[in-house]
Protein backbone atom coordinates (compact mmCIF):
# COMPACT_ATOMS: atom_id res chain seq x y z
CA UNK A 1 0.00 0.00 0.00
CA UNK A 2 1.51 3.34 -0.55
CA UNK A 3 2.02 5.80 2.03
CA UNK A 4 -1.52 7.38 3.18
CA UNK A 5 -0.49 9.63 5.40
CA UNK A 6 2.03 10.39 8.16
CA UNK A 7 0.76 10.57 12.17
CA UNK A 8 1.37 14.13 13.65
CA UNK A 9 3.59 12.01 16.38
CA UNK A 10 5.85 10.16 13.13
CA UNK A 11 10.04 9.72 14.03
CA UNK A 12 12.08 9.12 11.53
CA UNK A 13 14.39 5.67 12.10
CA UNK A 14 17.30 5.93 10.47
CA UNK A 15 19.30 2.21 10.37
CA UNK A 16 23.11 2.13 10.65
CA UNK A 17 24.24 4.68 8.20
CA UNK A 18 27.66 4.98 9.95
CA UNK A 19 31.01 4.52 9.11
CA UNK A 20 31.71 1.20 8.85
CA UNK A 21 28.67 0.00 7.37
CA UNK A 22 28.28 2.30 4.41
CA UNK A 23 31.99 1.69 3.24
CA UNK A 24 29.84 -1.69 1.92
CA UNK A 25 28.78 -1.29 -1.53
CA UNK A 26 24.82 -1.04 -1.54
CA UNK A 27 22.17 -2.70 -4.71
CA UNK A 28 20.21 -1.69 -5.90
CA UNK A 29 20.87 1.78 -4.34
CA UNK A 30 24.19 3.49 -4.25
CA UNK A 31 25.21 3.75 -0.29
CA UNK A 32 25.65 7.43 -1.04
CA UNK A 33 22.39 8.02 -2.74
CA UNK A 34 20.62 6.26 0.58
CA UNK A 35 22.87 8.84 2.62
CA UNK A 36 21.75 11.65 0.54
CA UNK A 37 18.24 10.86 0.58
CA UNK A 38 18.00 10.33 4.46
CA UNK A 39 19.36 13.36 5.36
CA UNK A 40 16.91 15.39 3.05
CA UNK A 41 14.41 13.51 5.26
CA UNK A 42 15.93 14.16 8.94
CA UNK A 43 16.28 17.53 7.84
CA UNK A 44 12.73 17.92 6.73
CA UNK A 45 12.03 16.13 10.05
CA UNK A 46 14.17 18.15 12.20
CA UNK A 47 12.50 21.45 10.60
CA UNK A 48 9.10 20.35 11.71
CA UNK A 49 10.17 19.56 15.29
CA UNK A 50 9.95 16.12 14.47
CA UNK A 51 12.33 13.15 16.12
CA UNK A 52 15.15 11.50 14.45
CA UNK A 53 16.62 8.54 15.71
CA UNK A 54 20.04 8.14 14.14
CA UNK A 55 20.79 3.86 15.45
CA UNK A 56 24.03 2.96 14.96
CA UNK A 57 25.95 -1.17 15.91
CA UNK A 58 28.44 -0.77 17.98
CA UNK A 59 30.24 -4.00 19.70
CA UNK A 60 32.83 -4.01 22.37
CA UNK A 61 36.50 -5.06 20.78
CA UNK A 62 36.79 -8.57 22.26
CA UNK A 63 33.34 -9.32 20.34
CA UNK A 64 31.57 -10.27 23.98
CA UNK A 65 27.97 -8.81 22.94
CA UNK A 66 27.76 -9.59 19.52
CA UNK A 67 25.04 -12.05 18.32
CA UNK A 68 25.93 -15.39 19.09
CA UNK A 69 24.57 -19.04 18.17
CA UNK A 70 25.77 -21.13 14.89
CA UNK A 71 24.57 -20.10 11.44
CA UNK A 72 25.08 -21.36 7.86
CA UNK A 73 26.42 -18.04 7.08
CA UNK A 74 29.23 -15.82 9.15
CA UNK A 75 27.34 -13.35 11.00
CA UNK A 76 30.17 -11.55 12.70
CA UNK A 77 32.89 -9.52 11.64
CA UNK A 78 36.15 -10.69 11.72
CA UNK A 79 39.73 -8.38 12.57
CA UNK A 80 39.88 -5.03 14.25
CA UNK A 81 37.22 -2.75 12.80
CA UNK A 82 38.13 0.97 12.08
CA UNK A 83 38.26 3.12 15.18
CA UNK A 84 34.75 5.53 13.52
CA UNK A 85 33.67 2.13 12.41
CA UNK A 86 30.19 2.64 14.36
CA UNK A 87 30.07 6.46 14.22
CA UNK A 88 27.17 8.02 12.49
CA UNK A 89 28.37 9.21 8.89
CA UNK A 90 28.80 12.92 8.78
CA UNK A 91 25.60 14.36 6.54
CA UNK A 92 23.72 13.27 9.73
CA UNK A 93 25.66 13.52 12.75
CA UNK A 94 26.52 16.74 14.66
CA UNK A 95 22.65 17.26 15.84
CA UNK A 96 21.66 17.70 19.27
CA UNK A 97 18.52 17.33 19.01
CA UNK A 98 19.26 13.78 17.39
CA UNK A 99 19.01 10.66 19.62
CA UNK A 100 21.47 8.32 18.58
CA UNK A 101 20.17 4.23 19.95
CA UNK A 102 23.39 1.95 19.74
CA UNK A 103 22.02 -1.81 18.90
CA UNK A 104 24.36 -5.04 19.58
CA UNK A 105 21.56 -7.16 16.92
CA UNK A 106 20.37 -6.63 13.36
CA UNK A 107 16.86 -4.89 14.78
CA UNK A 108 17.15 -1.53 16.67
CA UNK A 109 14.61 -2.68 18.88
CA UNK A 110 15.91 -5.65 20.92
CA UNK A 111 17.60 -4.98 23.65
CA UNK A 112 18.11 -1.12 23.15
CA UNK A 113 16.01 1.91 24.34
CA UNK A 114 14.94 3.06 22.18
CA UNK A 115 10.77 1.99 22.65
CA UNK A 116 11.09 3.86 25.44
CA UNK A 117 12.54 7.24 23.59
CA UNK A 118 9.79 6.62 21.19
CA UNK A 119 6.87 5.98 23.45
CA UNK A 120 8.08 9.14 26.19
CA UNK A 121 7.60 11.26 22.85
CA UNK A 122 4.48 9.89 22.25
CA UNK A 123 5.40 8.81 18.87
CA UNK A 124 2.47 6.48 17.21
CA UNK A 125 4.79 5.46 13.83
CA UNK A 126 7.68 5.74 12.41
CA UNK A 127 9.43 6.46 8.64
CA UNK A 128 12.46 3.78 8.32
CA UNK A 129 15.63 4.48 6.36
CA UNK A 130 19.18 2.83 6.60
CA UNK A 131 20.87 -0.57 5.51
CA UNK A 132 20.89 -3.48 4.85
CA UNK A 133 17.11 -3.41 3.50
CA UNK A 134 16.49 -7.30 4.68
CA UNK A 135 18.78 -7.17 7.70
CA UNK A 136 18.68 -4.33 10.03
CA UNK A 137 15.63 -2.26 8.19
CA UNK A 138 13.62 -5.60 8.39
CA UNK A 139 14.16 -6.87 11.58
CA UNK A 140 13.42 -2.96 13.03
CA UNK A 141 10.62 -3.11 10.82
CA UNK A 142 9.01 -5.84 12.39
CA UNK A 143 9.36 -5.44 16.15
CA UNK A 144 8.38 -1.60 15.34
CA UNK A 145 5.24 -3.87 13.62
CA UNK A 146 5.11 -6.06 16.71
CA UNK A 147 5.43 -3.13 19.01
CA UNK A 148 2.07 -1.12 17.33
CA UNK A 149 3.26 1.55 15.11
CA UNK A 150 2.76 2.53 11.95
CA UNK A 151 5.53 1.58 9.85
CA UNK A 152 6.33 3.43 6.76
CA UNK A 153 9.26 2.45 4.69
CA UNK A 154 10.94 5.31 2.31
CA UNK A 155 12.32 2.23 0.04
CA UNK A 156 14.55 4.28 -1.99
CA UNK A 157 16.47 5.69 1.27
CA UNK A 158 17.41 1.94 2.03
CA UNK A 159 20.24 -0.52 0.20
CA UNK A 160 21.03 -4.06 0.50
CA UNK A 161 23.84 -6.37 -0.91
CA UNK A 162 22.10 -7.06 -3.66
CA UNK A 163 19.07 -6.00 -5.46
CA UNK A 164 17.57 -8.98 -4.97
CA UNK A 165 17.51 -8.83 -1.46
CA UNK A 166 16.26 -5.49 -1.81
CA UNK A 167 13.10 -5.98 -4.21
CA UNK A 168 12.19 -9.34 -2.28
CA UNK A 169 11.65 -7.22 1.24
CA UNK A 170 10.22 -4.15 -0.19
CA UNK A 171 7.70 -6.20 -2.21
CA UNK A 172 6.57 -9.51 -0.30
CA UNK A 173 7.92 -7.95 3.50
CA UNK A 174 7.29 -4.51 3.97
CA UNK A 175 3.27 -4.48 2.51
CA UNK A 176 2.79 -6.89 5.42
CA UNK A 177 4.52 -4.45 8.27
CA UNK A 178 3.69 -0.96 6.95
CA UNK A 179 3.06 1.16 3.98
CA UNK A 180 6.15 1.99 1.26
CA UNK A 181 6.98 5.05 -0.82
CA UNK A 182 9.98 6.66 -1.75
CA UNK A 183 11.42 9.66 -0.59
CA UNK A 184 9.39 12.29 -2.13
CA UNK A 185 6.17 10.26 -1.13
CA UNK A 186 7.22 11.21 2.38
CA UNK A 187 8.20 14.37 2.13
CA UNK A 188 4.99 15.04 0.39
CA UNK A 189 2.85 13.53 3.17
CA UNK A 190 4.87 15.65 6.32
CA UNK A 191 2.93 18.48 7.75
CA UNK A 192 3.95 22.17 5.75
Amino acid sequence: MPVTALDPKTALVVIDLQNGITAIPGAPYPTADVITRTAELADAFRKRGLPVFLVRASFRADGADRMPGRTEQPTRATGTPPADADQIVPQLAGHPEDTVVTKRNWGAFHGTDLDVHLRRRGVTQIVLTGVATSFGVESTARAAHEHGYNVTLATDAMTDLSPESHIHATTYIFPRLGETGTTADILAKLPA
